[in-house]
């Protein structure tokens, strides 16, 4: 039976090629997909993480996302977290959100109180602010977009001059004096966020109480950042996991059209070779298992080369992207070659349940 399964898929070469390469993209689809929106929240959650903070305050109301908050309350909310027991600095920031070219979030800092937190900024070439139109940038970003010191970026309608290039991983990877992003929003002694280290990390959930006791405070959204890290799922993401369902449904549904297509067609092509099978005493699940185990076969293929595809797509995004981070997670392979399967096996239940009722006779006086 392998050897007829084998000789059926190579004499239709085309065919088998097609199907396999549909089914690769359907892998490829939900592989990259997910890999994004997984290599999106990692790369936010280190860059969080590496703030050194250990308590995270944002206002009333405000997402958990941090870059959606605006800046909605006095910055003055510092002051008062000073003053806590165990509260060793406060860095208030501001965000703003810029869309002009791609989605990214810029920060507004106060550099002295930025750097209690995590420790110096570790610059790889220029220094620190030298004035209210100075801009500080990442590696990645530099790298990626070939951004040297001196040079001037457009930015919020402004143009900013890099005063320094320091390593990735402290939050955004534009950051700006808080006074400059202040007076462009609109927003002067306002703050999106507070984050607050601790004499001691293991205080963090005594400092969370002692903040929304503060009257004034108490609907402040307050968390420890091990806690708020957490957080960083994608079941969290506001419509991501809807949007993942949308795109593994959209994945099946092209796996099941294209595996009907091609084996129903193929049913009908071999119409007068079934007829023989049964004269021969084929019987009806033998027929059946033949075109199950070409779909099976033209789907691990498929899967295989699904595979190769998302990783060989994902080397070159990366390439030519450094600041889109893309994580292809091993369970969703498994999760997709099951996708794959399942979507493939559905489009040939009824051209094989087809094949099999066929009547040996009329089959073979069909031409």
């Amino acid at each position: 039976m392998n050897k007829m399964i084998f000789s059926n898929l190579l004499h239709r070469p085309v065919r088998s090629v097609i199907s396999v390469v549909a089914i690769g993209v359907e892998v490829t689809l939900i592989l990259l997909m997910v890999g994004l929106a997984t290599g999106l929240l990692n790369d936010s959650r280190m860059r969080q993480q590496g703030l050194g903070a250990d308590v995270i305050v944002l206002p009333p109301g405000a997402s958990f996302l941090t870059g959606l908050s605006g800046a909605p309350v006095s910055i003055k909310v510092a002051d008062v977290l000073r003053r806590l027991p165990h509260v060793a600095a406060v860095a208030p920031i501001i965000f703003q959100t810029n869309t002009s070219k791609t989605v990214e979030v810029i920060y507004g800092i106060d550099l002295a109180s930025f750097q209690a937190l995590g420790g110096p900024f570790h610059y790889l070439a220029g220094g620190p602010f030298a004035g209210p139109d100075s801009i500080i940038v990442d590696d990645y970003f530099a790298r990626s977009k070939n951004v040297h010191v001196g040079d001037f970026l457009p930015l919020l309608n402004h143009s900013f001059r890099v005063c320094g290039i320091v390593e990735q991983g402290r939050g955004a990877r534009k950051f700006l004096p808080i006074s400059t992003l202040q007076d462009m929003i609109g927003a002067q002694g306002k703050a999106s966020v507070f984050y607050a280290k601790l004499d001691n990390p293991g205080n963090a959930n005594l400092v969370v109480d002692e903040i929304k006791n503060i009257p004034g405070m108490q609907t402040y959204s307050v968390r420890s950042m091990a806690d708020y890290l957490s957080m960083y799922t994608v079941g969290n993401m506001p419509g991501l996991s809807s949007f993942i369902s949308v795109v593994v449904g959209v994945a099946m549904v092209i796996g099941f059209i294209v595996i009907f297509q091609a084996m129903y067609t193929a049913v009908m092509e071999r119409t007068r070779e079934i007829g023989i099978l049964k004269s021969l005493g084929a019987s009806r699940m033998y027929i059946v298992n033949v075109i199950l185990r070409e779909t099976l076969l033209l789907a691990i293929a498929g899967i295989i080369f699904g595979v190769v595809l998302s990783y060989t797509a994902r080397a070159g995004i990366v390439g030519s992207i450094p600041t889109l981070r893309v994580i292809v997670p091993r369970v969703w392979i498994v999760y997709a070659a099951i996708i794959a399967i399942i979507g493939a096996m559905l489009g040939a239940i009824y051209p094989a349940v087809k094949a099999a009722r066929k009547d040996p006779i009329d089959a073979l006086a069909y031409e």
